[in-house]
């Protein structure tokens, strides 16, 4: 298998990995906390509680009930995001050793597009988000695991973004502008 392969090969096993998790976290809330109290972790601070009747749409309800615009979006951003994805590849393809920084902005795409995509499960086969992670020391919506993949890859790669990553990365990953050497 030559590099090439590997370093799509490498980003779909994670992605697999990541949505396969969620799935089966949904699943067994589905399965076992669905209809029943919540199920403390840690008392006063975080328990597992299913979300009656799903989450249609955004954190806090925000767009309730609007799932078409909410897959039209989802799929607007895993387009843009495999863009950048593919920029990644497309840049640093002759540099199999990547940069660390490069790498972690690569693994954050995919945590991206992993929460994405396991939301967009969600929507298109039951019409809501199924929601059952909650944290009970602030007044905090409901969320699920895409949802963490989701917040946490959006603000490590701000961070990143701001600290990190140099200009020439930067304007070489996150473009639209089609690369010279691209036919």
């Amino acid at each position: 298998m030559n590099k090439n392969h590997l370093f799509w090969l490498k980003n779909a096993l994670l992605l697999a990995f990541l949505v396969a998790f969620d799935q089966i976290t949904k699943y067994l809330a589905k399965a076992h906390i669905k209809g029943q109290k919540s199920y403390t972790i840690i008392k006063n601070i975080v328990s597992f509680k299913y979300l009656p009747g799903g989450n249609t749409g955004a954190a806090w309800g925000i767009l309730s009930g609007r799932i078409i615009l909410f897959i039209i979006f989802t799929i607007f951003a895993l387009i843009v995001i495999g863009k950048f994805i593919y920029n990644i590849y497309k840049k640093y393809k002759t540099d199999y050793s990547l940069n660390p920084t490069v790498k972690t902005l690569n693994i954050l795409m995919i945590v991206l597009v992993a929460g994405a995509i396991g939301n967009l499960i969600d929507r298109m086969a039951n019409g809501y988000v199924i929601d059952f992670i909650s944290f009970d020391f602030i007044n905090f919506p409901i969320f699920n695991v895409a949802d963490c993949y989701i917040t946490v890859s959006c603000i490590l790669l701000f961070i990143m973004c701001i600290f990190k990553v140099d200009n020439d990365t930067f304007n070489s990953v996150f473009t639209f502008k089609k690369n010279p050497e691209d036919k």
